[in-house]
């Protein structure tokens, strides 16, 4: 098993698959992975942490420093406005809102807590969240229930593992103090759908603000801000929608800024100055954002969001179940794995336990072998992980341009690991 570095020249736009192809054929995978320099050096499982990039990504974050370069910052971006703007529309078209309701920020973390800073709260409210929640979410609502002392309820699982819709109902039912749900769609340690689209439904019936992190979902699976019935969203470039590092966005629905405060912090972008003691906010979602940004970032992820849309986010949703659900059968059958997930609903993120022997010693093994997978802590879902009694996870996060080989290669690896650290122990 090796690798060949290919530097394939950008392809047209007739090349990658059309959304109408079905499933993948083999021309489909050798034409996409041609277009993924990075496949043809390693075997790339670490989708969920930043996924490997397109050619044409990575050329017109490049093109666009260069042209900084020669140019200027400020002359260059003048020149790209329209390639700018058009980000926001392709983001819109991904997640079936409308332009106005996009603003692009730093990354997904920013997104979420400039969108949670903005929901009224006072001492006597509560936010309502699951199990699954990641430190970044998780903290801030400590920190709030700190600072001012509302009340953070953790809704409990169901039987598979996901939130439970039921438990959730009988809070919203019974708790009129309950001003929004925080929910994290996809964990970052496992493979577990939390149900969003009932979560909205339910959030909508209680007129409760509903706020999703959709940081691991966007670009692996379809997204319909409509169909999940949330107020705010937040998602990041760098996961599975195959962007650059350094920039996220946040979904505002329209209808719902009058239910929320003023970003806490604006500039002179996301608010006019619009006399000597008055200011005047931008009337959409881009109130969120600063004036400052990386627009040669802002225009390779424009790019990345169109690729994936040409290739098909209900295919990729498909390829990357197939992937994940190999792969979990072939982590099963080796000895001294236990596979983790959770959730009747599975995805690309796949989490297991060599335990005894640390995830990071497996990790360094296979990245010695040109394979990237990651682990996870306790301290990052702390609450799941206690649950469960689990102090690590390895993750492994498949992708669509992955291919059934590359399984048959980790698994085989993962089982000689597991033999020798069988054969000699610390």
């Amino acid at each position: 098993f090796f690798f060949v570095l290919v530097m394939p020249s950008e392809p047209e736009p007739s090349a990658i698959c059309a959304p109408t192809c079905g499933v993948f054929t083999t021309e489909d995978l050798r034409r996409l992975r041609d277009d993924t320099p990075g496949a043809q050096q390693v075997v790339h499982f670490n989708n969920a942490g930043a996924a490997l990039q397109p050619s044409s990504v990575t050329q017109a974050m490049v093109e666009h420093l260069q042209e900084e370069s020669l140019t200027g910052g400020y002359e260059a971006a003048a020149k790209h406005r329209s390639r700018q703007m058009s980000t926001y529309t392709t983001l819109a078209r991904l997640i079936g809102a409308d332009a106005s309701e996009i603003a692009i920020v730093e990354n997904a973390t920013v997104a979420w807590r400039e969108a949670f800073a903005a929901v009224p709260l006072a001492a006597s409210d509560t936010v309502v969240c699951s199990v699954a929640e990641y430190h970044a979410n998780y903290i801030p609502l400590m920190q709030m229930s700190k600072r001012i002392g509302i009340k953070v309820k953790v809704v409990p699982d169901d039987a598979d593992g996901a939130l439970d819709l039921e438990k959730l109902q009988a809070i919203l039912a019974q708790d009129k103090s309950v001003k929004l749900i925080a929910l994290t769609h996809v964990p970052t340690n496992g493979g577990l759908v939390n149900p969003a689209a009932a979560v909205g439904a339910l959030a909508k019936q209680y007129q409760v603000l509903y706020l999703l992190d959709a940081c691991q979902s966007v670009g692996q699976m379809p997204i319909d801000v409509n169909a999940l019935n949330c107020d705010m969203l937040s998602a990041t470039a760098r996961k599975f929608l195959r962007g650059p590092r350094g920039i996220g966005f946040l979904y505002v629905r329209t209808a719902s800024l009058s239910r929320l405060n003023e970003p806490y912090q604006m500039d002179g972008y996301g608010a006019a100055w619009s006399g000597p003691n008055t200011y005047e906010p931008r009337p959409g979602a881009q109130r969120f954002e600063n004036w400052e940004f990386n627009v040669a970032a802002v225009i390779a992820f424009g790019v990345a969001v169109e690729y994936a849309l040409q290739v098909g986010i209900d295919r990729i949703w498909v390829r990357i179940q197939h992937l994940a659900g190999l792969l979990r059968q072939k982590l099963r059958a080796i000895d001294g794995v236990t596979v983790c997930d959770k959730g009747s609903v599975q995805c690309g993120i796949i989490s297991f336990s060599v335990a005894p022997v640390p995830a990071a010693d497996l990790q360094a093994f296979l990245h010695a072998q040109k394979v990237n997978i990651t682990h996870s802590g306790a301290h990052s879902t702390m609450l799941d992980m206690h649950a469960r009694g689990l102090k690590e996870v390895c993750r492994a996060s498949v992708h669509y341009y992955n291919t059934e080989q590359e399984l048959e290669h980790v698994a085989g690896l993962v089982a000689q690991f597991l033999k020798d650290a069988a054969s000699h122990p610390k």
